[in-house]
């Protein structure tokens, strides 16, 4: 046994274990396959009508809330597009789509995450430090960022339809040109772009102020004016004949010297 052992064959256990290993790793492999190939099959058209009912249901406002959300004009790839609006949905359903518990759209919301938490398969993640590249912050009212939610889930059905395996791209090179570009504009237009609409609303009501002031004042000034004017014609210079004041220069006249 020895001499079969310096041999140079490996005892049965080790082939076992070689062969359990390949197992695991063909089964692995085929299981993997199989999953992403259910990515074309994991968004469906009720999983839309949902998102249109949350739609539908929502009242018509003008308020606006804010979030989080791909700039598009920055990142024009639709496929890198759709990666960081993916993690972006997700963040917002969690954070900013909130209903009261029980609710039919609070069950439509836990739905719409757990098949977020499925498709996860499907994108592959790339680096940390370049998740705020090419996002920004949107002002939009509820019905606005619901419609945003649900281009996505639509677009993404469509690209995955066509091939399952899109969403493998590697976007860093798209999303290092979009965060330098983002840069760029920090230090040509430093304010906000839903800046310059704020400051019009707030400077209408402040000269519609200023003018009143003015108005107010001009409007004082005339009525004062208007009031010393019948002063100036009862001025002393014109007393009437027999007044006391005329009889005393009356009597300082006739007094002899």
């Amino acid at each position: 046994m020895t001499a079969r052992g310096a041999a140079g064959r490996c005892p049965p256990t080790t082939w076992l274990g070689l062969l359990l290993l390949l197992a695991c790793l063909l089964v692995s492999r085929s299981t993997t396959e199989e999953v992403s190939e259910n990515c074309s099959h994991m968004i469906g058209n009720g999983h839309l009508q949902f998102l249109q009912q949350l739609i539908d249901s929502q009242m018509e406002t003008s308020c606006q809330i804010a979030f989080e959300f791909v700039d598009q004009e920055q990142l024009n790839d639709p496929v890198c597009y759709l990666k960081k609006a993916f993690l972006l949905v997700q963040d917002i359903m969690e954070d900013t789509m909130r209903f009261k518990d029980n609710t039919p759209n609070a069950i439509v919301i836990v739905q719409l995450q757990e098949l977020s938490l499925r498709l996860r398969s499907c994108f592959t993640r790339d680096y940390e430090e370049q998740d705020k590249a090419c996002v920004r912050t949107f002002y939009e009212t509820p019905l606005q960022l619901l419609e945003k939610i649900k281009n996505v889930f639509n677009e993404t059905k469509n690209l995955l339809k066509k091939d399952w395996n899109i969403f493998s791209k590697n976007c860093n090179n798209s999303f290092a040109k979009c965060s330098s570009q983002g840069h760029e504009r920090q230090h040509k237009e430093p304010s906000d772009p839903q800046l310059p609409g704020f400051v019009f609303r707030l400077l209408v009501p402040s000269i519609i102020l200023v003018l009143l002031a003015v108005g107010g004042l001009l409007f004082y000034r005339r009525r004062r004016r208007s009031h010393r004017e019948p002063q100036t014609v009862d001025s002393p210079m014109e007393q009437p004949e027999g007044s006391p004041l005329t009889q005393d220069e009356d009597r300082q006249v006739e007094l002899p010297v």
